[in-house]
This record gives structure tokens, sequence and C-alpha cells, in this order.
């Protein structure tokens, strides 16, 4: 009995060893710096776009929807080129957080089907992340506005 229990706890210092050796040791402090610069990164570029349309005479609430459009644009065409998922990996939460993050994973979903069809793969899928994002939008909208009006008829607010 005492050999087998030897034996097994060898084979469970080998384990043990063996999967201290395999798994990835992770920094806090480095993690949350890489995550900084992403963010801090996609921001600023965020803010060179919006400093340029005002430059160019746009009014704040046009600059500002030109200064969206412009990033997701690059977070779709990165996505493409296969670059974002990168950037994401690097980042991590400062690339996934921001509006670009949610473009990457719309496109990322429907490039990883297209294979299916433009049907079945691209146009199913697509919304395998962003259909519970906006349904989820749009029901607390739904919901806050009929408080909202509620509140007004009764003289609340």
């Amino acid at each position: 009995m005492n050999a087998v229990s030897q034996k097994q706890k060898r084979k469970q210092k080998a384990y043990s060893d063996y999967v201290k050796q395999i798994t990835p040791t992770h920094s806090l402090p480095l993690n949350m710096l890489r995550a900084f610069v992403t963010g801090g990164g996609i921001c600023v570029l965020g803010q060179l776009i919006l400093g340029v349309a005002r430059g160019r005479g746009l009014d704040t609430d046009t600059a500002g929807t030109w200064c969206s459009v412009i990033l997701i644009f690059l977070s779709v065409l990165l996505t493409g080129l296969n670059i974002y998922p990168k950037i994401g990996q690097f980042g991590g939460a400062g690339g996934l957080v921001p509006i670009t993050g949610f473009a990457n994973s719309v496109a990322a979903s429907a490039i990883e089907f297209r294979a299916e069809g433009q049907v079945f793969g691209i146009g199913c899928k697509i919304f395998t992340i962003a259909g519970p994002v906006i349904l989820y939008g749009i029901l607390s909208s739904w919901i806050l506005g009929i408080i909202y009006y509620i509140l007004k008829l009764t003289g609340v607010m």
C-alpha cells in the first residue's frame, strides 16, 4: 500500500510540475499598462479625427459622428486584414472596450462564417454578437422611455 501511495504522490507531483510549466504567467501591472496604452491610443486617434473634423468647420455633433464612423471603418478594415485581433490580444480590454472593439466583434463573426454563404453565414451569424447588444439597448431604451413618459404625465418631471 505504501509503494502505491508513493507512486501516486510522484504522479501528482509530476502533474503539478507539468501544469506550472505550461500555464502562462500574467503580470497584472503589465496587462493594465498594455490596456491603458491601447485604449489610450484609440482615444488619441479619435481625438485627432475629431480635431481635424472640427478644424474643417464641422459642428461638434457632426464631427463626433464622423469620428465614430471613421473609427468603426478602421476597426472593420483592420479586422478584415487580421490586424485588430492582434491589437486586442496585446491590449486586452483596452482594445475591446471602445467602439472599435464592438465593431471588431461584429465583423469577426461575419468573417468567421463567410464560408457558409451570404445569407446563412454572414447574414445570420453577424448578429451573434451584435444581436443581444442591440436587443437589450433597444429594450432598455423603450422601458426608460415609458418610465419617462409616465413621470411626465404625472408631473414629476
